[in-house]
């Protein structure tokens, strides 16, 4: 990235995380909570609060990751995940009128793929998946070491798919853990790390489900490499032995002996891939 300052915006399910990206880096934060029940004007002040704490002269343009359908020209935002109020938001026009610089929107979990392209493991990849596991699953697509967008940055939403009684996202986001064990992931993670048995058996189960999404991503794309971040990736130890077994059954298991799953470990990948779409 050249020397410019760029703003990224990850807007997610629970969080809106904001961060000034020059040389890239990250060099200054601010996020602030949002809640599914806020309406579509005070989720908007939130956004431009937040964005208020770290925007100075020094911008060119704001990138920003929704987790909904988006039309990349027009900058019109859809069905928001996880904020019902945003049916249809010309969110580009709205931030473009309040800071008066360019503004670039994309899909979440895109964003994701193209922070861990331009600054993270997915650098070393022309084909790979970056898997976002948070309140939801989110994937972003890179194919010939170019973000693969779809009509209105629809590719990747493999969350979407039927599975058991639901879609895979029951399963494999947030959700699985608060319906089958009525706890947070986040907090089945605190109890995992001091050995509880009830928390790391949850996570083992969790890595099964997560196999089968993770076989329709190979039967789907064969992808060299999947990148995993978001919340739950935090937990990777915990699921990781159960994901692998499940992968097992997977009919071609070459392509599983040369598959890198790799959790990220770059900061704020998010953030910089939402400030990258200003690229």
């Amino acid at each position: 990235m050249k020397a410019s300052s760029f703003i990224g915006v990850d807007i997610g399910g629970t969080n809106i995380k904001v961060g000034l990206v020059s040389k890239g880096s990250v060099v200054l934060k601010n996020f602030i909570s949002v809640d599914r029940n806020d309406s579509e004007k005070l989720v908007l002040e939130k956004l431009f609060n937040t964005i208020d704490k770290v925007f100075s002269d020094e911008v060119e343009a704001i990138g920003i990751g929704v987790p909904g359908v988006v039309s990349p020209n027009t900058g019109i935002v859809y069905d928001v995940q996880n904020i019902p109020s945003w049916i249809e938001i010309p969110l580009k026009q709205l931030v473009n009128e309040h800071y008066h610089v360019p503004v670039h929107i994309n899909n979440d979990a895109n964003c994701f793929a193209l922070g861990e392209k331009h600054f993270g493991h997915a650098k070393e990849f022309s084909n790979c998946v970056a898997i976002s596991m948070g309140t939801g699953l989110g994937m972003g697509i890179i194919i010939n070491n170019r973000l693969y967008n779809g009509v209105m940055c629809g590719a990747g939403e493999i969350g979407m798919l039927p599975y058991l009684n639901g879609i895979v996202e029951d399963f494999t986001g947030s959700f699985f853990f608060e319906t089958h064990y009525g706890q947070t992931a986040k907090e089945l993670y605190q109890r995992a790390l001091n050995k509880d048995l009830q928390a790391q058996e949850a996570f083992k189960s969790y890595g099964s489900h997560l196999a089968e999404a993770f076989k329709l991503i190979l039967y789907m794309y064969a992808p060299e490499a999947i990148i995993l971040g978001g919340s739950i990736s935090k937990a990777f130890t915990f699921f990781e032995k159960s994901l692998y077994n499940g992968l097992r059954t997977f009919t071609y298991q070459k392509q599983i002996e040369d598959l890198k799953i790799i959790r990220s470990k770059t900061i704020d990948s998010p953030i910089l891939g939402a400030a990258a779409l200003c690229l």
